[in-house]
């Protein structure tokens, strides 16, 4: 296939990149960098493309007024608002949805839809957007310039651009100015074996149960089993990007 003349090369993609570690190891404590996992006492398992983790959320049990699943993803992340709602970084956030020929009214959650073919991946310059074999869509915080092309790529809005300095960050989830960031799927506790994201044990600690977390992969597995028993929909299924999210009663 031809390059288009915009993008810039292979060389220049490595140049950047590796200019773009320098810089954004320098930015935190020595010895942490912005692709660190948390200490634990389980070895990491990796990325394998025998799985592929995704999200089923149930519309109909998610509660109004409820934001546990918000709240556990901030403190999870150590999100935390600088006073300018605008610009603050938000990897889940609630919604609703109406139907106006009947006016029926939808409550749910949006997050990063972990597509198969995620836009935000295409038109990233440096590879810093990427998809894992087992199917989470992540940022290299290493190789993002800032440019902010996967934030206006991706149709669910789902990514959020980091303003300011950022101080007490948490191990399992490194952040840095200038970089753009999205949920993802808690991908610390799930290379280390803890299989429920912070949202999903949120949503079930106050009784809900709206969000289930799984290998869509492994027949036997609860999100399997569910979607195989019902109507899944997936938020902008024209675009086919085939996305790991999908919602219950929508």
């Amino acid at each position: 296939m031809k390059q288009n003349s915009d993008q810039p090369g292979m060389d220049r993609r490595r140049f950047i990149g590796g200019t773009v570690i320098a810089a954004g190891a320098a930015t935190l404590a020595p010895g942490v960098f912005l692709t660190a996992v948390a200490h634990s006492n389980q070895p990491s398992s990796g990325a394998s493309s025998s799985h592929r983790w995704g999200l089923l959320v149930d519309t109909n049990k998610c509660a109004e007024g409820c934001s546990a699943c918000v709240d556990a993803c901030n403190d999870e992340h150590n999100l935390r608002s600088h006073g300018r709602p605008e610009t603050d970084a938000q990897w889940i956030r609630t919604v609703k949805l109406k139907d106006l020929q009947t006016g029926h009214i939808n409550r749910l959650v949006l997050m990063c839809q972990h597509c198969e073919f995620p836009p935000c991946v295409d038109v990233c310059p440096t590879n810093a957007s990427f998809k894992r074999t087992d199917g989470i869509v992540l940022v290299d915080r290493h190789r993002c310039i800032g440019c902010r092309y996967c934030m206006m790529a991706c149709p669910y809005k789902a990514r959020s651009f980091i303003h300011e300095v950022l101080h007490d960050q948490a191990l399992s989830a490194p952040r840095g100015k200038g970089c753009v960031e999205s949920c993802t799927l808690c991908v610390h506790r799930i290379d280390y074996g803890h299989l429920k994201t912070a949202c999903q044990e949120a949503c079930e600690a106050e009784g809900h149960k709206a969000i289930v977390f799984g290998d869509q992969k492994d027949p036997q597995s609860e999100i399997s089993q569910t979607s195989k028993n019902n109507t899944t929909t997936e938020l902008r299924a024209d675009l086919e990007l085939n996305t790991g999210v999908r919602y219950l009663n929508l």
